[in-house]
């Protein structure tokens, strides 16, 4: 446990209060619902950037992918690969559509939403399906994260794990119910540029005090020339590394899986849909994949350092950054440099409350039991739906859990639910409604149902990670089901990566109604 100090206790102090400060202020701007959700679609570049950054990494950047390294060596970093080409992808194939066609899909403000306009769902199925999975897999998710902080700050502080889990989840609920989307957006900036800069400043002391990366080399190749093998794991136990097994097709398939996930998963897309105009998308995403590219590869790179700066190994692998920074530099820069873990957690967690709470609020309570709810009702539905989610999670985080077994099903499952039926609904005009309800319920039932369904086949078993068959049979069936069950949409959006077009098919009268053309928009 690391000791109580003043730095400590006055950095998170002045951190916390300060988060708080950020949500009072964006309250006077948020007066509407659209303003809470999506903070009127006015994401610059720069912020639209770092709050998908940082709604995406979470504590696992600083806890779990070094202490993978440091347990593995380079084996384990073909995940923050894997990650980084996701991230491209994500913005470069999803980001500009989706902002163009949520707005024209009514102005969505959800996934859920989204889509029922977008397949012209009547039945208001596809709606309540995707809705539910969200809240479900979210409040879970934001239990997971409330996890993760309460330990941090009892690690730190010592205090107990219930009070780090009391004042880390108020905080993040005052801030959030006062400036909804905005204050979660704003706070992620500041969390992004922390997690950057903690990222480069510890990876930087550490190869300065190493001594360069020949020095570390030699380093590690004296414990195992596995721990240097980008085809092999090594095998840490016993507080010793030893040469692991090679790295196979499955493991290899397994690791860059995780980037498929980024498809479907409804906090990072929510930031999509709130950039300023699609013009900023390209800035944002150079930006955001820079931003990528540096913490994986610090966070990465503190996992080796560790095993060789370090004077005597881990009991806990995923404390190596903790570790690391109390022992390299003084007590207020190791104060910085640990608020930047607490800061990766919060950002994911409050990320996924605004989303629980808003399909909560858009998706459930306004479509089906107040349809013509004012938006001040709707505002106020919205603030009390962050509570009633909090509240959940934090009954289910009390009893604690394994905050990453639950963070990975988490993944796989909107990955696979959403991934894509998202992708098809862009890019695919003959998509139809029946599609992506197959390709929903497809992609989360093979993803509940892996671990029991893999070891049924036998000597086809695969241990391949949910996402890929979650991936592949989401795919499939919205394929099948588009393709044969049901009509597509009478309105197709078509457009091209810099613009989309909103046509109508032909009229029942024989005429033809071109929508408006949106560019640039």
């Amino acid at each position: 446990m690391i000791a109580l100090t003043v730095p400590v206790m006055i950095t998170f102090g002045v951190f916390l209060i300060a988060m708080v400060m950020i949500g009072i202020m964006a309250h006077g701007e948020t007066t509407t619902f659209e303003e809470f959700t999506m903070g009127g679609r006015r994401l610059t570049a720069p912020v639209a950037a770092l709050s998908a950054g940082a709604s995406d990494m979470s504590g696992w950047l600083f806890l779990g992918l070094p202490g993978a390294v440091y347990m593995a060596g380079i084996g384990a970093t073909w995940i923050a690969v894997g990650l980084i080409i996701g991230t491209y992808l994500n913005w470069r194939l999803v980001a500009p559509r989706l902002r163009t066609y949520t707005e024209l899909a009514g102005n969505s403000v959800t996934l859920s939403s989204y889509l029922e306009e977008r397949f012209e769902d009547r039945s208001r199925m596809l709606r309540l399906l995707s809705a539910i999975v969200t809240v479900v897999f979210f409040t879970v998710y934001v239990a997971s994260g409330l996890i993760a902080g309460g330990l941090l700050l009892d690690e730190i502080f010592g205090a107990g794990f219930k009070f780090g889990l009391t004042v880390f989840a108020v905080v993040i609920v005052v801030y959030t119910i006062l400036g909804g989307f905005r204050a979660v957006s704003i706070t992620h900036s500041i969390q992004g540029t922390l997690m950057f800069l903690a990222a480069i400043t510890l990876s930087g002391i550490a190869l300065w005090q190493l001594g360069g990366f020949g020095a570390l080399h030699d380093a590690l190749t004296d414990k195992t020339p596995s721990l240097l093998d980008p085809g092999a794991e090594a095998s840490f136990a016993a507080k010793t590394w030893t040469a692991g097994e090679p790295l196979g097709t499955v493991a290899m398939i397994s690791l860059f899986a995780w980037g498929l996930g980024y498809f479907g998963q409804p906090h990072i897309l929510s930031r999509f849909m709130g950039v300023r105009s699609t013009r900023d998308i390209p800035a944002a995403r150079r930006l955001g994949v820079g931003w990528a590219v540096v913490v994986l590869s610090g966070a990465s790179f503190i996992g080796l350092a560790g095993i060789a700066l370090l004077d005597e190994p881990l009991t806990n692998p995923e404390t190596v950054f903790i570790a690391l920074s109390t022992q390299l530099v003084s007590p207020w820069v190791a104060a910085v440099l640990l608020l930047a873990v607490l800061a990766a957690i919060k950002s994911t967690v409050d990320s996924q409350l605004l989303v629980s709470a808003t399909s909560l609020t858009e998706d459930l309570y306004a479509a089906f039991v107040d349809r013509r709810g004012s938006d001040s009702s709707l505002l106020l539905v919205g603030r009390l739906s962050v509570v009633a989610v909090a509240l959940v999670a934090y009954v289910i985080a009390l009893s604690g859990g394994a905050v990453l077994d639950i963070a990975a099903h988490a993944w796989a499952g909107f990955g696979a639910a959403f991934g894509p039926v998202i992708l098809l609904s862009l890019y695919w005009p003959r998509m139809t409604a029946a599609g992506a309800k197959a390709g929903m319920v497809a992609g989360a039932l093979t993803v509940f149902l892996w671990d029991e369904i893999d070891p049924l086949l036998g000597p086809l078993q695969t241990g391949v990670y949910e996402m890929v068959p979650g991936v592949l049979v989401a795919t499939a069936a919205a394929l099948l089901f588009g393709r044969y069950v049901g009509s597509p949409p009478e309105r197709a959006w078509v457009g091209t990566m810099e613009h989309a077009t909103e046509a109508y098919h032909p009229t029942e009268h024989g005429t033809t109604d071109y929508g408006p053309t949106v560019a640039g928009r």
